[in-house]
């Protein structure tokens, strides 16, 4: 996130007893085989970074209630050809990969939110995880959803006349549940002398995109597709 954002101050320990948690917009511009995407990304620098992080999620749902408050009220008014559209249609929630599954804020966060915003669950960092660790930190994730009564967002069911390719798609994703994802701004020289964005290690390196490394290709695919 740094190398994301160069201008962000590092805060200092007394500073983090009181940090609150900021709302950042950034807004790019897709295009997904001919089709114009615009994508609104809302980063939220300092959640949960305070040393006292209770109601740390209340800036977060005070912002999405407002987006609803304003797009109800342009609906109502006299120029609704022209309204944009900025409510928050899905929340990537990360959860760190050095727990041992969910936190008390990660379930106080999805509690408050769960009926308000489309919730995708998401492992940062995964790259810190062996595969059967991965594996592990997943069943437990799933297991503690269930538990606390947490609703996820979930791909609905595929009609049976669907094509074959939607319908394997839809179980592959389903299957990875939660999506674990390494993050790189780094281009490097991959297997074969191939460029790709990912970490060098001394033992190899780890490919964003290489659906065997993360699910990076499947959130993208999940999201956009």
């Amino acid at each position: 996130m740094q190398d994301l954002y160069k201008d962000r101050e590092e805060v200092d320990a007394n500073d983090r007893i009181h940090k609150v948690t900021k709302i950042e917009k950034r807004q790019i511009e897709l295009d997904e085989r001919g089709v114009k995407l615009r994508l609104t990304i809302v980063d939220t620098p300092g959640f949960n970074d305070a040393v006292n992080a209770e109601e740390c999620w209340k800036p977060i749902e005070d912002y999405i209630d407002g987006t609803f408050e304003q797009y109800f009220k342009d609906e109502c008014g006299l120029n609704r050809k022209n309204i944009q559209d900025n409510r928050v249609h899905c929340c990537l929630y990360f959860i760190s990969p050095y727990g041992h599954g969910l936190r008390q804020v990660d379930v106080e966060f999805m509690r408050h939110l769960q009926n308000k915003v489309n919730i995708v669950p998401v492992i940062a960092k995964a790259d810190a995880l062996t595969a059967s660790e991965l594996r592990d930190l997943k069943d437990r994730i799933m297991s503690d959803l269930d538990r606390y009564k947490i609703d996820i967002y979930r791909l609905p069911e595929c009609d049976s006349d669907e094509e074959e390719e939607i319908k394997r798609l839809d179980k592959e994703i389903k299957a990875v549940l939660p999506f674990a994802v390494i993050g790189s701004n780094c281009v490097i020289e991959g297997e074969g002398g191939k460029r790709v964005r990912g970490r060098q290690y001394p033992w190899g390196v780890v490919e964003v995109e290489n659906p065997r490394h993360c699910d990076f290709t499947k959130l993208r695919i999940f999201l956009l597709k």
